[in-house]
């Protein structure tokens, strides 16, 4: 017993039990076909030994290797922190572990990690990025690995997907601002280059504008990053050159919080002066004061049923719709002067 504990094989266990590797192998594999005084004696002698199975030859041996990948854009953003949560607990459910990358929502950076990920022998993949390239599509097309889309879609419908519906809750947002009584609406966009959500969000916004009859000015939108600098500044710049701004709708919580703070350096009153309505709802929104009017993104239920989805794909289990669109609500708070909405 004298090897270093990563240094312990299989064959080291088998001699030290007195057994067959063939048994420690149906014992290490929860395989009933060992007697139970057997089944104690190996696995006291891997207790002692501080033996662990080599799960890329198991996956061999198996053909399976009970892991995901998950491409995650950006870990530090709490949206996709949540959905994250959501993924590993049902993978730990449905005992699988999950390897997760962050692509910093750069496509050959995401292309790389397909590829690498795929390269692992991984049973299944979750794709959590940006929009889908020809070249993502062949790769997707190419491998027999079941891939899930999450908080994102397939425009082709090629693939399986779970989200919301990104430019009708955006339209719901702005009407709550329409509905103060107001014309005077300013949007903090997400990048418009981001086809998943910048992009429909702002199409959500103008078409709310559209058919409420009121004119869109490209003048009252400031693009961007979702996060809480960008949103300061972005509410800088609009209430410099719009003073006479009554609400803003912005694409991120993290964007609304800064804008937020940006109208009340600037003397402004929350919602008194200003309304302010975010989208996402990640527990900030409910920590910052006044609490923060959103739309409620059911995070962690999206990365939950897409890990779920993929189970069944990777287990060949009857699947009821493989393209999931999930409800979100309308979250009012302190930050609209608006307190009631009909949600669905």
């Amino acid at each position: 017993m004298g090897k270093k504990k990563g240094t312990i094989t299989i064959y080291d266990v088998a001699r030290e039990a007195d057994v067959s590797m063939a048994t420690v192998s149906r014992v290490v594999n929860g395989n009933p076909n060992v007697k139970p005084s057997t089944r104690k004696k190996v696995l006291e002698v891997i207790r002692q030994l501080g033996y662990r199975p080599n799960a890329v030859a198991r996956g061999l041996a198996s053909k399976k290797t009970t892991t995901v990948g998950v491409i995650i854009p950006d870990i530090s953003n709490m949206f996709y922190a949540e959905l994250t949560r959501g993924i590993e607990d049902i993978a730990t459910m449905y005992h699988y572990n999950i390897i997760l990358s962050n692509s910093d929502l750069k496509t050959e950076k995401e292309l790389k990690l397909i590829e690498t990920l795929l390269e692992k022998q991984v049973d299944g993949l979750l794709y959590l990025g940006g929009e889908l390239t020809d070249t993502h599509q062949e790769i997707f097309a190419e491998t027999n690995v079941p891939v899930v889309l999450a908080a994102t879609h397939d425009q082709t419908q090629k693939q399986s997907f779970v989200t919301i519906d990104q430019k009708k809750a955006a339209e719901e947002a702005t009407t709550v601002l329409i509905e103060e009584g107001t014309q005077q609406i300013a949007f903090i966009s997400g990048p418009l280059t981001d086809v998943v959500k910048g992009y429909p969000r702002y199409q959500g916004y103008k078409s709310a504008l559209k058919k409420h009859q009121i004119p869109f000015d490209e003048e009252w939108v400031r693009v961007g990053d979702y996060r809480y600098t960008s949103g300061y500044q972005s509410m800088m710049e609009l209430l410099e050159a719009h003073p006479d701004c009554k609400a803003v709708f912005a694409a991120s919580d993290e964007m609304a919080v800064g804008a937020i703070h940006a109208a009340l350096d600037k003397g402004k009153r929350i919602p008194d002066d200003l309304s302010v309505i975010g989208f996402e709802n990640i527990p900030l929104a409910s920590q910052v004061r006044p609490l923060l009017s959103t739309i409620h993104v059911p995070m962690y239920d999206i990365g939950a049923v897409a890990m779920r989805l993929l189970t069944k794909f990777m287990n060949n289990e009857e699947i009821e719709s493989s393209q999931v669109v999930l409800q979100y609500t309308v979250e009012l708070r302190q930050s609209t002067r608006l307190k009631k909405w009909p949600n669905r």
